[in-house]
């Protein structure tokens, strides 16, 4: 089994990018905090899984050839269509699909032209992927005393102005992700939790497909250049990313300003040490942990390590990234044989790309 791990940071020079509703105590209703982890070291804003979800959801829209999923809503639940094989969304993000058996929602499901044109579900089937991509919650690199809030007013009508506050921060926000790429195009239709992904409606279509049966009948799978495809559109969609709350006031870029991947036998993440923060909050590569990284899970990486760090950020900290690699690059007793790649994270991303294509056949297996 092959596992994608990266690490992202994203910099917020003065963001607000994922907020928490009214935020107490303060003389107005019009107040808005920012989402933050309280601790005795001080305040880390963060962004949730959730929100990085949707902005990754969001631009791949723009990616030629992705597939959305379309959202249907009955009453007090909404889900997508849950056919992974016709939507690259539903493949790599996961779902649950369990209509309501409510009168009133029966009824609606019944009524609606939206729910109409949505593939039908096997009469009392809940079906269920654990999503082959998994994201953690965005969290500031270091702590911060305090979040700057700010006034400001609405005035551009007669009479009295209408104050309102909002938060914001200025911090480095790190990331990690995951990607099973075994799981990827590969559809279970068995009754186990998580892994009932078809039922006989979308079982049926798999045949009239004609997709390969896969472990031992239990489930079917894509072909593998159309599964190499959507791996392909997902991390484009990652170099390209756009999304966050406060864009018309902060305009925070959240593409990655510096990312790292490797694929590794193992699902555990590879790369969580590789990031700290000095004494004054400022973001720090750890060189050292990358070179133990690499030497430690010599036997368990299977591609070469790709950092994307784009010029005039951390450059005075380029230098010494750049000998690790060349030394993780060159020191095939202690590293194995090991390719290393450092160059703009769009490039990174493209790179790690060439070597997915060449090694599908195995990544994939």
């Amino acid at each position: 089994m092959a596992y994608l791990s990266g690490l992202l940071l994203i910099d917020c020079p003065a963001s607000a990018l994922n907020n928490a509703g009214k935020k107490d105590g303060m003389n107005t209703d019009n107040a808005i905090a920012v989402k933050a982890i309280k601790s005795k070291d001080g305040i880390y804003p963060y962004v949730s899984a959730q929100a990085f979800r949707y902005w990754w959801r969001e631009s791949l829209k723009d990616i030629p050839g992705w597939t959305a999923s379309p959202i249907y809503r009955e009453s007090d639940i909404a889900y997508t269509d849950a056919n992974p094989i016709i939507y690259a969304e539903d493949d790599l993000f996961g779902y649950m699909r369990a209509p309501s058996t409510k009168r009133d929602a029966q009824k609606q499901r019944e009524e609606s032209n939206l729910l109409a044109n949505a593939t039908a579900v096997e009469s009392g089937v809940t079906l269920t992927r654990q999503s082959p991509l998994k994201v953690s919650t965005l969290v500031s690199v270091a702590p911060l005393k305090e979040i700057t809030n700010d006034y400001g007013v609405m005035s551009r009508h007669e009479g009295y102005p209408v104050p309102f506050y909002h938060e914001f921060y200025r911090t480095t926000l790190q990331g990690l992700f995951s990607l099973d790429l075994a799981m990827i195009g590969r559809f279970y239709h068995i009754q186990r939790t998580g892994y009932k992904h078809l039922d006989e409606v979308r079982v049926s279509l798999a045949k009239e497909r004609g997709l390969e049966a896969y472990d031992n009948g239990k489930a079917y799978q894509l072909p593998i250049n159309e599964r190499l495809h959507r791996v392909e559109m997902l991390l484009k969609g990652l170099s390209r990313i756009t999304g966050g709350a406060k864009l018309a006031l902060h305009y925070t870029d959240v593409t990655p300003r510096l990312c790292v991947m490797a694929v590794a036998k193992g699902g555990n993440h590879l790369f969580s040490t590789f990031i700290g923060a000095n004494n004054k909050g400022q973001v720090i590569i750890k060189t050292e942990a990358l070179k133990e990284i690499a030497r430690v899970y010599k036997e368990e990486l299977l591609s070469g390590i790709y950092v994307g760090l784009p010029q005039g950020y951390l450059d005075e900290q380029r230098e010494e990234l750049e000998q690790a690699l060349q030394e993780i690059a060159t020191n095939k007793a202690i590293y194995g044989d090991r390719v290393t790649f450092l160059g703009h994270p769009r490039e990174a991303i493209e790179a790690f790309i060439a070597e997915l294509k060449r090694e599908s056949s195995v990544w994939l297996a």
